[in-house]
């Protein structure tokens, strides 16, 4: 952690992210958040009530596959702000025209009022190098995206100009990533006088972004035009600890793990998140199944006969079974077959039958798929709590005194498929975290763990919120 916080290349990115605060739950105000994630762009507005609460409106566009791959970034971004323009028509009607007569009757734009602006929080998942809050060149497109134009634009910069073209009240006011932005969400709705230390993400993909000092992060001299504010002496930091240990000095490793790396999209990279996150869990489960029905001195799935088997039916798989097709395994198996205490492992018999076109399994059988899972499971957790400690421990809150005397929660924000319903998820990694032993038992229960939804939205523009106050219209613009 502290190599990536002062050179980059290293095992864990450590991207500054120039956000410098986090939200108490007292803030108030409308904000709006916009997130091209994908395929789909979603547009929300965000009331903040000043009491932890807020309430969402919010609208889902399909992004067309022509504008993912045309010719000039014109193209797409317009049709990006035409999509804010249609949601504040059919949300803010009031506001928007008000804004618009407004417009038609003062000659400077200067004689807005302040509070006629709507902060939008920009949440852009392609890799961008950023040098502001709302600052961000486009690396390279991913996921299905290729407009050559855009590479190297400042994407903040390229929507701005699509909104000021139909004169929107709207500024970009932050370039957002949405584990940030789960961190801010959860800092927001937890309770407490402390703000939230990390945000965490343990679902299809794992990442996590937490809170730093400003004085560890030495690789901010070397960003060429950073513009941040030092007020808090704090920056939150996006790890993207799903890159961490790619040489794979200390990470387990096994043949599965082996296997399953060289088939994917990406050989030797993201070697944590291949350990931990749900894309992958199905995969390495079903790796290790074939390698055991495989092995003729591995009894699985091939009773002799019928009179060896509890249901008095041989046991075959079928040809077809997705057992035999790489990625044919989803990780909701996993959670299934762990969480199955019905007698003689009747889900998990059913689920093989039904998914895998094993027909007639044993309950010897089932165990040892529970078994396996389980331990596929449980690794994931394990490896989970390593980068949530390694993180509480960075932070020294552990042994900091509180001011009142009081012993303040570590508050840490989730989200993910696996921390919301993988039974047992967080048991186990506060099962390994009291194992460490900077961190113990006591330690362990001064961490607080919930549920962070909707960084991509809320957090958002919460994001937005901080930006505003740091960066005014009219200030650096």
């Amino acid at each position: 952690m502290h190599d990536g916080l002062q050179k980059t290349g290293s095992t864990m990115s450590q991207i500054p992210t120039f956000v410098t605060a986090v939200p108490n739950g007292t803030e108030k105000g409308l904000y709006m958040a916009v997130d091209l994630g994908g395929t789909n762009f979603r547009v929300c507005s965000i009331q903040l009530h000043g009491n932890s609460t807020f309430s969402l409106t919010q609208s889902k566009v399909a992004i067309p596959r022509e504008l993912m791959v045309a010719k000039t970034s014109k193209e797409l971004f317009s049709f990006l702000a035409k999509q804010i323009e249609a949601f504040l028509k059919q949300h803010h009607g009031e506001h928007y025209e008000g804004h618009i007569r407004r417009r038609r009757t003062m000659s400077r734009e200067e004689g807005f009022r302040r509070e006629e602006i709507f902060d939008l929080g920009f949440t852009f998942s392609f890799p961008v190098q950023q040098n502001g809050i709302n600052r961000g060149t486009l690396i390279r497109w991913t996921k299905g995206f290729d407009i050559a134009d855009t590479v190297g634009k400042d994407v903040c910069a390229l929507l701005q100009e699509e909104i000021d073209a139909l004169h929107l009240p709207v500024r970009v006011a932050a370039l957002v990533n949405d584990t940030v932005g789960t961190l801010m969400a959860r800092s927001y709705t937890s309770p407490g006088k402390t703000g939230t230390l990390l945000g965490a993400i343990f679902g299809t993909g794992t990442n996590g972004a937490y809170v730093e000092k400003l004085s560890n992060i030495t690789k901010l001299k070397e960003i060429d035009n950073a513009n941040y504010d030092t007020s808090t002496g704090e920056m939150i930091i996006n790890t993207e600890w799903g890159s961490f240990d790619n040489e794979l000095a200390v990470l387990p490793s096994t043949p599965y793990d082996a296997a399953l790396d060289a088939g994917s999209v990406n050989p030797g990279l993201q070697l944590f998140e291949k350990r931990v996150s749900g894309m992958f869990l199905g995969e390495l489960l079903r790796r290790a199944l074939v390698r055991l029905v495989q092995d003729p001195a591995i009894p699985l799935f091939s009773d002799e006969d019928s009179s060896r088997n509890d249901v008095h039916s041989t046991t075959t798989v079928d040809e077809s079974s997705s057992l035999w097709r790489p990625w044919g395994l989803d990780t909701a198996f996993l959670s299934l077959a762990h969480g199955d205490a019905s007698e003689g492992r009747r889900i998990i018999r059913q689920a093989l039958d039904r998914d895998l076109g094993v027909a007639a399994a044993s309950a010897e059988d089932a165990d040892a798929v529970q078994t396996l899972a389980s331990a596929v499971g449980r690794r994931a957790a394990r490896l989970s709590a390593v980068a949530i400690g390694a993180v509480v421990l960075e932070s020294g809150r552990l042994g900091a005194p509180s001011p009142d005397g009081e012993e303040e929660p570590i508050d840490i924000g989730v989200d993910g498929s696996l921390v919301e319903f993988y039974p047992g998820f967080e048991a186990q990694i506060r099962e390994a975290l009291r194992e460490v032993p900077a961190i113990g038992a006591q330690g362990e229960q001064r961490i607080r763990i919930g549920i962070a939804k909707d960084g991509s939205g809320v957090g958002a523009a919460l994001i937005a919120l901080v930006a505003s106050k740091v960066n005014p219209p009219g200030e650096g613009e």
